[in-house]
């Protein structure tokens, strides 16, 4: 995982990036008939979201506590929960933070860009953490791919 994050650094992050992502991902979970939510946030500012059929408002609940987690630690929300119980614990156990604002379950991703580091987080809610967190991953790294493909990654 942290080989992941460390992969899927941006070269830049606009509004239009933003949609992209999301749209990305939209099409991914359509794909798959997956019932989450998708968010896409830059700070405090919520520049996506999509809520596809069989999602509910739960979804939006966990996006925020997994968010929260990204937040906190500048990790995904799955490397967070991983590190805890690499340790022989769990985060709700040791984290001491309040299980309803925080969730280390897999399904948000810092958005990290290039010489500014963490400025927002991508999180999916619906399916099986690992799988919230691996469509994740896909979205970024054919969002990366979209940038290397247009020569866009400095404009």
């Amino acid at each position: 995982m942290e080989a992941q994050e460390a992969a899927l650094v941006l070269p830049r992050f606009t509004y239009e990036d933003a949609w992209t992502l999301g749209t990305i991902l939209a099409g991914l979970a359509r794909e798959r008939r997956a019932p989450v939510a998708i968010d896409v946030r830059r700070g405090a500012q919520q520049l996506f979201h999509c809520a596809l059929p069989g999602s509910s408002a739960d979804n939006d609940a966990w996006i925020d506590r997994k968010r929260r987690v990204v937040e906190r630690y500048g990790v995904s929300s799955f490397l967070v929960g991983a590190r805890f119980r690499a340790k022989g614990s769990s985060f709700e156990l040791s984290s001491r933070l309040d299980p309803d604002r925080f969730a280390a379950h897999g399904g948000s991703f810092p958005l990290a860009v290039e010489g500014a580091g963490v400025i927002g987080a991508v999180t999916v809610s619906g399916l099986p953490q690992a799988e919230d967190h691996a469509l994740v991953v896909l979205g970024l790294e054919r969002l990366l791919s979209s940038f290397r493909s247009s020569g866009a990654a400095a404009g």
